[in-house]
């Protein structure tokens, strides 16, 4: 058996038997989470909460000062920007912004597969969340919201993450990287679904990153998982034959008006703007 295959069977073994080593949610993440679920919690202590990260806390400000909480006056400190992010959206914007933590590795290569995962969920992203921006303004009574696109689309491809730690042991799959993609198209979603799942994060969260990339599971409503689509595929990460035809679909479900709106001068500077929110 080739060690392509090998590992291959490994994964499947894991995955199957649940035995699979799964990434942890950040500390930081479940100190925000366990606040946010306290109905006695306030803005202060929820500031604490997020202040023992200074990473996580100054990504906090840049969310608050960005164009999706379309406020021309600046913040600058963390209890500002709790305060404008407001305790509903902050437990899901707060654990998004703390996914990047995930992405490290100390092997050199890993570091280098990770960072570049990293970065194509960072592009999807900031097309989909400013897909949703545009989307609420012309449905204002959807269930959909800011801070669940946000989440979502930080952890649609977390299952890729298993993957290449397992990769790690078995460094000559490397010589192969045709081979590793094969292994994130063919397994990552389903990992990507128990991840969530053991982070009890909730189903819906555990249906974009299980479903995402696989083109038969549809839903007659507007989901979270049609703007991860569109991300991925205005980036390439979602390979299909043909890109407007494909972009139609959900110019036909309502999601957003037309290719041309796209290309726009307003979208494209949401985009531009969300992306320099995670940078």
């Amino acid at each position: 058996m080739s060690t392509e295959n090998a590992l291959l069977t490994i994964l499947v073994d894991r995955i199957n038997n649940d035995t699979l080593v799964l990434p942890t949610l950040p500390e930081v993440a479940i100190k925000v989470r366990q606040a946010a679920d306290n109905p006695d919690v306030n803005l202060m202590q929820m500031s604490d909460a997020i202040a023992h990260d200074p990473a996580l806390s100054a990504r906090m400000i840049k969310v608050a000062n960005s164009a999706i909480m379309g406020r021309a006056v600046k913040v600058s400190n963390l209890h500002q920007a709790v305060t404008r992010i407001g305790l509903r959206q902050i437990k899901n914007i707060a654990t998004a912004m703390a996914m990047e933590q995930l992405f490290v590795s100390n092997n050199e290569l890993i570091k280098g597969y990770m960072g570049k995962a990293w970065q194509k969920t960072l592009h999807v992203a900031s097309h989909s969340i400013s897909l949703m921006e545009f989307y609420l303004k012309r449905n204002t009574h959807t269930s959909l919201n800011r801070d669940a696109i946000t989440l979502a689309s930080l952890v649609y491809n977390i299952g890729v993450l298993p993957i290449l730690t397992e990769a790690e042991r078995h460094p000559e799959v490397f010589a192969n990287p045709s081979f590793l993609a094969h292994a994130i198209q063919r397994l990552s979603g389903k990992i990507g679904g128990s991840i969530m799942k053991a982070w009890e994060f909730p189903d819906v969260f555990a249906e974009v990153a299980q479903h995402w990339a696989d083109v038969n599971y549809r839903s007659t409503e507007v989901s979270y998982i049609d703007f991860i689509r569109i991300g991925a595929i205005l980036e390439g990460t979602l390979q299909v034959s043909d890109k407007s035809a494909a972009l139609q679909t959900y110019i036909d479900k309502g999601i957003f008006p037309s290719l041309e709106m796209l290309e726009n001068e307003e979208y494209l500077h949401m985009v531009e703007d969300v992306k320099e929110m995670f940078s």
